[in-house]
């Protein structure tokens, strides 16, 4: 079997993980078209490469607005690697207590909002904190985990607790302990991680589940679409109005922010 042939392999068993969790994926669903058919939105956050998933969430192509991305460059600024914003100084922020707090102190969050978190180890300082701060204030929360590696991976708070103890549902993206995949003749450690694989998949059922419901409920969401798909007059349209929703659903999310 070539290295192609084993990824792709490893890939449909992700796929049947995923698969199996369809009922919890409706779950999430029906939890995130609450929050967005009241006007409020979902807040979706992810260190480090869990990043990926936020931005797969929203804004692309095939997405619509009801999500709150939010991406602290400090923490998923990666592409430099070493010197001034490199990786080891996201690695060391990802795990410093009380960054979640000051983040969301700039948001006004409430009951009828829903969070997503996303971290493969889920045992990072700054996605816990997340999660335990929406869930203080009421607030649902799904977490997008690798379970096998969750499960072998030691917590970095001080109480050892991990994402998965402050999150309302719990999803696994069905990668391996380490994430990597493919083990190379010659070489002691695997390559070609999976979790991006699994949680992209996890997202975009989400994604399309929730379009079903917010259709059903006379709300059809505006999707961001391809000029090659509806014509150039219809993406502009889509796109104008797509953001301009984000805009004021998020525009409530600074209206009483500090406010008692």
């Amino acid at each position: 079997m070539t290295p192609t042939q084993d990824y792709i392999q490893k890939c449909r068993h992700l796929i049947e993980i995923v698969s199996k969790q369809e009922g919890l994926i409706k779950e999430a669903a029906q939890f995130f078209s609450q929050t967005i058919l009241a006007g409020r939105m979902v807040h979706v956050f992810g260190s480090g490469h869990s990043r990926i998933m936020v931005e797969e969430m929203w804004p692309r192509y095939g997405s619509f607005p009801g999500f709150n991305p939010i991406v602290e460059l400090s923490l998923t600024f990666h592409n430099l690697v070493v010197g001034a914003n490199g990786q080891r100084q996201a690695m060391f922020l990802e795990n410093t207590v009380g960054l979640a707090e000051r983040i969301l102190r700039n948001f006004d969050v409430t009951k009828q909002d829903t969070a997503l978190i996303i971290s493969s180890s889920g045992c990072n300082v700054v996605p816990i904190e997340m999660a335990e701060i929406f869930g203080s204030k009421g607030i649902r929360v799904v977490a997008i985990i690798t379970r096998e590696h969750a499960e072998k991976s030691k917590s970095k708070r001080a109480d050892g607790k991990k994402l998965s103890d402050f999150a309302d549902l719990v999803l696994d993206t069905g990668a391996p302990v380490g994430d990597a995949m493919v083990y190379i003749n010659g070489l002691d450690t695997p390559v070609s991680p999976g979790s991006t694989v699994g949680g992209a998949m996890i997202i975009n059922c989400i994604k399309a589940e929730v379009a079903k419901i917010l259709s059903e409920n006379g709300q059809p969401p505006r999707v961001l679409s391809a000029a090659a798909v509806v014509g150039e007059k219809r993406a502009i349209e889509l796109f104008e109005g797509a953001y301009d929703e984000h805009a004021h659903r998020l525009a409530r999310l600074y209206e009483k922010a500090g406010k008692p």
